[in-house]
């Protein structure tokens, strides 16, 4: 049986929060809470969820750009969890992030040679006179060019510098990358285009991906599975094809219903979630989904559902839905 490049193992982080003059430890805010699930060599895996789901504290756990509070992330075996700081080093390497926001995530007082450079220099790949050919095949790779290198990320549009922060992403030659809500700061144009760089990227490198959003919009072209969280904890797991064909849990429900079908005439029943995703300080008993379901009843404030197979390759954590 082929072991899957990613596992993540019942992974919690928790943020402590302080209070009191001697800012002693009073609660905890649980931005994940248990997430299993595992991505296999050259897919891309669909993160969704409203803001507050937690899902990107998972993609930075899972890079160590977080602690974690419990849990395991396996990667080819290994539980970085456990690695020290010059192990991790190497498996840095192999695991890349694209950030959310192309305008925060480039140093500004960089030029672009310098901020491609900076990795291969950081990670000894090649040698020092062959860094601006790398770095200029690079940005010709995410469809910028040569004469881009002496720019400042001011001098870019959003789209293009998000092409950028691409770029830096795949110097280093990663196996894995987490894509980080990479189209959410772009305007509705852009976003097909970067989306469309990402699906031939994936192709051509071989490439893996844990791609974060919180648009099932944006995630039905490039993925190949969905994982959706709610509040912390994963509500289903499917194939993109079965999730938007026959989506099983009320929340997945809810999201799919306000994705535009693109026929005219064509409209989707929509799904009114009430009021806002709750406290992750203090999240409801039971499911956690359970104050805003339309089908919610007494037994769900009372039982935690466990992901459930309800399909081949589908799971839902409802205690109502087959």
């Amino acid at each position: 049986m082929t072991i899957p490049l990613l596992q993540v193992e019942n992974l919690r982080k928790y943020f402590p929060i302080r209070g009191g003059v001697l800012q002693r430890i009073v609660d905890n805010l649980k931005a994940v809470d248990g997430v299993s699930f595992e991505v296999q060599a050259s897919e891309v895996v669909g993160l969704v969820g409203e803001s507050g789901s937690g899902k990107t504290t998972v993609g930075r756990t899972i890079l160590r750009l977080e602690d974690a509070t419990d849990g395991a992330v396996r990667f080819g075996g290994t539980n970085v969890m456990c690695l020290g700081a010059s192990d991790m080093r190497a498996y840095r390497k192999r695991m890349q992030i694209i950030f959310q926001d192309p305008y925060a995530s480039l140093n500004p007082r960089e030029k672009v040679r310098d901020i491609l450079v900076h990795p291969l220099k950081l990670h000894q790949i090649g040698h020092s006179s062959e860094h601006e050919d790398r770095a200029a095949a690079l940005l010709e790779k995410v469809g910028l060019s040569r004469d881009h290198l002496d720019r400042f990320p001011h001098e870019f549009s959003g789209g293009q510098r998000q092409r950028i922060g691409i770029a830096r992403a795949l110097a280093v030659e990663p196996e894995f990358i987490v894509a980080d809500e990479p189209v959410s700061a772009l305007d509705v144009s852009i976003q097909a285009q970067v989306i469309n760089l990402l699906d031939d990227l994936r192709s051509d490198l071989d490439l893996t991906m844990l791609f974060i959003a919180h648009d099932l919009g944006v995630v039905e072209h490039i993925c190949d599975r969905v994982i959706v969280m709610y509040l912390g904890r994963v509500m289903e797991i499917a194939s993109t094809a079965d999730l938007y064909a026959r989506p099983n849990h009320p929340y997945t429900q809810a999201l799919l219903s306000a994705v535009p079908i693109p026929e005219p005439g064509k409209r989707r029943n929509r799904v009114i979630l009430k009021g806002d995703i709750p406290s992750p300080i203090s999240p409801p008993s039971g499911c956690v989904f359970r104050t805003r379901c339309p089908i919610a009843t007494n037994d769900c404030a009372n039982i935690t559902p466990e992901l459930k197979t309800v399909g081949e390759g589908q799971a839902s954590a409802c205690i109502h839905t087959t």
